[in-house]
């Protein structure tokens, strides 16, 4: 499935392969790999609340200021976890983690088969990089929030994907 011109960069429609994906919807299966280079599906992210960040590349502006405030925010939610999905392997990852002091989000890259981008829709058919996005995640594994962010450059609603783990978080305790 493509969504021509569901995303824009610089205002240049692109093409997301994959579902659009919707609160109430299970969440998808996927296939990433880790700093460690392991494996990681869905059923290996817990049963926590979980936010997925979603960044085209941790080298450009807006994918790091997204990256870390998510670690900072990590810190104000117990029984959270946070996960960053992007295209960059896994030792540039782990390098930019190393750089900056992120420690409290799982990086995971999707850059082995782009599983996670097809089956969230994330997968920006042109360029093969994720586009931006944010998904929360309860513990029955039900999607409570999706941002798909239309200008990739544009920074995510945050305020709006923290009420939604709160709503979550509350409804799961």
């Amino acid at each position: 499935m493509e969504r021509a011109g569901a995303t824009t960069l610089r205002g240049n429609p692109l093409t997301l392969i994959g579902p659009e994906l919707k609160p109430g919807d299970a969440a998808p299966d996927f296939t990433l790999v880790d700093n460690g280079l392991k494996t990681v599906t869905l059923a290996d992210t817990g049963r926590n609340v979980r936010i997925i960040s979603v960044v085209p590349s941790l080298d450009t502006p807006v994918c790091d200021a997204q990256t870390k405030r998510f670690n900072e925010e990590a810190a104000k939610l117990p029984n959270v976890d946070i996960l960053t999905v992007s295209m960059d392997l896994p030792f540039a990852q782990k390098r930019w983690c190393g750089a900056f002091g992120v420690d409290k989000v799982k990086m995971l890259s999707d850059h082995r088969d782009g599983s996670f981008g097809a089956n969230y829709g994330t997968l920006i058919k042109e360029l093969r990089i994720e586009s931006r996005a944010i998904f929360v995640l309860d513990q029955e594994n039900k999607i409570r929030y999706v941002e798909y962010v239309k200008e990739v450059a544009d920074f995510p609603n945050y305020d709006a994907a923290l009420a939604a783990v709160n709503t979550a978080t509350a409804r799961g305790a």
